[in-house]
């Protein structure tokens, strides 16, 4: 007979072996130090494959044939996924795995990354790609969306739903650009914690006045007069300005494309968010040259509706 001792005991233990009948998860000895399952419980299985909604955000060639696509999905957020063999002329998936695509997905499970098996676009945007300016406006919303989220497995369905709402409202054109990205940029910082303060001084706490204000990007907010004029790093914002913002951050889409705006206001509510979300993210986006450079090159009349 074999003898072993337990660390909580004096006597010898006989030892037991163990029923294969049972399952151990049905045997009451499972954790038991005479079971030898008590210190390996048996691991959950993964699911092999899955499916996904998203919007292509970009993509990335990979070795000869395959490309690195990064896609923001309806409930696992970004993911960056494989397609094998899609740059080959006869891959089914090309068509579909484009920037600013929406599309259903079916994934498998990889060593390192997810690969992508099957995909089937739902909407491709086309009066999108084929105007130079909303081309940009709408790889600015893509460019701001990926730098500020992160692979976290968990989706954000109302981040989901501004982008692919967005990409909608660009396509369409019923509403102005710079309206579109406005209120896309507050209500992103919103829905990721970066809500900028228009009501009271970030420095003081008192109420905002209806007079030229100050804002800091260090400071995430807008500054009082009294309490702007020490931070060097404040820029000023006029009344207007910040009425806009204000009305933006507190109101629905269609409520807030009601204002006419100036074009001198929006220029300086584009430099005013850029500072911020430049400031936030380290480091400055390459979209906003793009839609400049393309600005440059279009007449007055045509330049007025976007951003």
């Amino acid at each position: 007979m074999i003898l072993f001792f337990n660390r909580a005991q004096t006597e010898a233990v006989p030892y037991r072996p163990i029923d294969k009948s049972t399952s151990p998860q049905d045997s009451p000895s499972r954790l038991h130090p005479n079971s030898s399952h008590w210190y390996n419980p048996p691991m959950p299985k993964r699911e092999r494959v899955y499916k996904a909604e998203g919007v292509v955000l970009r993509r990335q060639d990979l070795g000869e044939a395959d490309r690195l696509t990064t896609i923001y999905t309806r409930n696992l957020g970004k993911l960056r996924l494989v397609a094998k063999g899609v740059r080959k002329p006869r891959s089914r998936k090309a068509g579909h795995l484009e920037p600013f695509t929406r599309v259903a997905l079916m994934m498998a499970k990889g060593r390192n990354l997810d690969l992508i098996t099957q995909a089937e676009a739902i909407e491709t945007f086309p009066d999108i790609r084929s105007d130079l300016m909303k081309l940009g406006h709408a790889s600015y919303l893509i460019e701001l969306l990926d730098r500020f989220t992160v692979e976290e497995g968990q989706g954000n369905l109302a981040l989901y739903n501004l982008l692919l709402n967005s990409l909608n409202r660009l396509s369409t054109g019923s509403f102005g650009a710079s309206g579109i990205i406005l209120y896309f940029e507050l209500r992103l910082l919103e829905l990721l914690g970066y809500r900028p303060e228009l009501s009271n001084c970030v420095g003081c706490g008192a109420e905002i006045q209806p007079q030229s204000q100050y804002f800091s990007s260090h400071e995430g907010g807008v500054l009082c007069p009294k309490c702007g004029r020490s931070r060097r790093e404040a820029r000023q914002i006029s009344l207007p300005a910040l009425k806009l913002l204000r009305h933006y951050q507190r109101s629905d889409f269609e409520t807030a494309m009601t204002p006419r705006v100036s074009e001198e206001v929006q220029r300086e509510i584009e430099n005013t968010m850029q500072a911020y979300i430049t400031y936030l993210l380290e480091r400055r986006l390459n979209t906003p040259e793009f839609i400049r450079r393309i600005r440059n090159f279009e007449t007055p009349d045509e330049g007025n509706s976007s951003r």
